[in-house]
């Protein structure tokens, strides 16, 4: 393992793609061999700008993942994106819609596009998505864009990996409305009406403007006040003021370092959540897999002498 590392870390750390596209495959799958690279990884990154673009299905997130890679492109910077695919029922890899989508970059030597199977996991993102980011913000990619899969109003974990969340919606469906009663207003820093050219563009931007204004004072210290945008990413249209705004989304968490710490705390602490269940649920699996007393203690939650409450602190404590 330690000879592992010492191959593989240097190289990811200049950029290399396939000990990279390698190491996240391990990830993918589980492997006990990824931990001990990652953990010297998370310490090396930090750079990259992170982006989180998700939305209902049919939004149009990976048209517009790609309207955003040419414009970074033209600007000579380094892409990566990650692409939360459906779980293909065959394979259960990844279906590669958003993948094909974007392939006018695919031989674009500094874009590199990774899919990914939500393999069941829920939030919009795939279980090591965040672990993959770890991998990419090492290699030192000045951008990286995180598509989330469609699914609609509990996409809500890319506020975990993203500095910047843009959250797409289209005119007309009512999804805008039915997002906002789920909370998903809370998760968005810019929010984008697509393909504005159908009706019904303008009566939605209005009522996620009104919907920003409960969320909203403008005398309220430190507030940013999510702006509302319109593209059409067939065309490209609304690319440039899209980026500006990620830029002025990014100046503004600068220019009030106090906000930026509180978000910055609250990512981290949704992270450890996440890795403290993780190693948990793998610590008490290795410990709890089998044996009599196991067996005695779910035929006694199945005939309910034993609650799962009880039971579950029972084994904390062992």
């Amino acid at each position: 393992m330690s000879d592992t590392r010492k191959i593989e870390i240097p190289q990811i750390l200049d950029g290399m793609v396939r000990p990279a596209a390698r190491l996240i495959t391990l990830v993918e799958d589980n492997d006990p061999r990824a931990k001990p690279i990652l953990q010297e990884l998370y310490l090396k990154g930090g750079k990259s700008l992170v982006i989180g673009i998700t939305g209902p299905p049919g939004a149009g997130k990976s048209t517009l993942s790609d309207q955003l890679i040419a414009h970074y492109r033209a600007q000579d910077k380094r892409v990566c994106i990650i692409a939360v695919d459906p779980t293909s029922p065959f394979t259960g890899g990844a279906i590669l819609g958003d993948r094909i989508r974007m392939g006018r970059h695919n031989t674009d030597p500094k874009v590199f596009i990774r899919s990914m199977a939500t393999r069941g996991h829920l939030g919009g993102l795939a279980r090591a998505t965040g672990d993959a980011l770890c991998v990419m913000d090492a290699m030192g990619w000045d951008v990286v864009i995180i598509e989330t899969v469609g699914v609609g109003q509990g996409e809500v974990n890319i506020v975990q990996c993203a500095d910047v969340v843009v959250l797409l919606q289209t005119p007309g469906g009512g999804d805008h409305i039915q997002a906002a009663k789920a909370g998903i207003l809370e998760i968005g820093d810019i929010f984008v009406v697509n393909k504005a050219k159908r009706d019904g563009a303008d009566r939605t931007v209005k009522e996620i403007e009104e919907m920003l204004d409960f969320k909203t004072h403008p005398g309220e210290a430190n507030a940013w006040r999510p702006p509302v945008l319109k593209t059409e990413a067939l065309t490209g249209e609304g690319t440039e003021e899209l980026a500006a705004q990620i830029e002025a989304r990014m100046a503004f968490l600068q220019e009030h370092p106090d906000e930026a710490g509180r978000l910055g705390r609250e990512r981290a602490r949704i992270t450890l959540a996440e890795v403290m269940k993780e190693l948990a649920v793998e610590r008490l699996g290795d410990g709890v897999r089998g044996g009599r007393e196991l067996d005695e203690l779910l035929d006694a939650i199945a005939a309910r002498r034993v609650d799962p409450y009880s039971a579950a602190e029972k084994i904390l404590d062992a």
